[in-house]
């Protein structure tokens, strides 16, 4: 089913309890836009207001999943104002989208169908899990062209991959094949030529078979416990799993433990 959003630049689909959003500007390699910021966002205010999605699915059409800002349709938008000021909103809307998509309760996963570079990386990374295509690349690129990441990539790039590895696809602007990426932990799983959805099914099923309550409460455990002394971490499970103990989704979960059947939760 489509579900109508303000720009054809990005397309969203849902197929039974999961959102499927599609980057749609294969003649440009996806590159970001404002009206793609703007999908995104419209995209995860209706995961935040409709309780029965499970999981949001980023990929591109064509041969890339995005290679970043469209520096020349940001900047053709701005009419008179000042071009720097121009791509600072550009940054501030789109960073500010990343920032909840990173937030967003429930289990986002990247389908790298191809080409993935700057922009289109600090996306990806946004996202619980990345699987990329066998065929993508995946890379930084922004030293190239004299450019600063300005989407997270110097933020969340060595979070993930380690500060040795980040600065070397940062300084280098190289692009990594899916094979080198999945040795490097910048991806997690890498599917066979043709095979990248079913593999991101097969993944998205595993998720919403289980209480979608407990997997949007350690998501916010985890998120806040990267930032906190491990003292700090523990205290605040604690606390979650104290008021964790009276949800309908536990009861439920002991019970078909306890009569040997499969839960029915709710999440609540």
């Amino acid at each position: 089913m489509n579900i109508p959003l303000s720009s054809s630049d990005v397309v969203l689909t849902r197929h039974a309890d999961v959102l499927r959003l599609t980057l749609n500007r294969p003649q440009a390699f996806n590159s970001l836009t404002n009206a793609i910021a703007r999908g995104l966002g419209e995209t995860l205010e209706l995961v935040e207001t409709d309780r029965t999605i499970r999981a949001l699915v980023i990929t591109g059409e064509g041969t890339a999943f995005c290679a970043g800002a469209d520096l020349k349709d940001i900047a053709a938008g701005g009419g008179e104002l000042d071009p720097a000021l121009v791509f600072r909103r550009f940054l501030d809307r789109t960073g500010e989208v990343f920032n909840r998509l990173e937030r967003c309760r429930v289990p986002t996963i990247a389908a790298l169908n191809g080409v993935t570079i700057a922009g289109g990386l600090e996306l990806a990374l946004c996202c619980d899990f990345i699987i990329a295509d066998a065929a993508a690349k995946v890379g930084d690129g922004h030293a190239k062209f004299a450019q600063l990441p300005a989407g997270g990539g110097s933020a969340r790039l060595h979070r993930r991959i380690g500060v040795a590895r980040a600065k070397y696809l940062l300084f280098t602007a190289e692009y990594l094949e899916a094979s080198t990426a999945l040795e490097w932990g910048l991806v997690d799983e890498v599917a066979p030529a043709g095979r990248l959805m079913a593999v991101v099914d097969a993944l998205v099923a595993k998720f919403v078979r289980n209480s979608s309550l407990v997997i949007e409460r350690v998501k916010t455990l985890v998120r806040e416990s990267q930032e906190q002394p491990l003292e700090v971490s523990l205290r605040t499970e604690i606390a979650m799993s104290e008021w964790h103990h009276a949800s309908v989704d536990r009861n439920e979960g002991l019970a078909a433990f306890v009569e040997k059947r499969r839960p029915a939760y709710v999440g609540r």
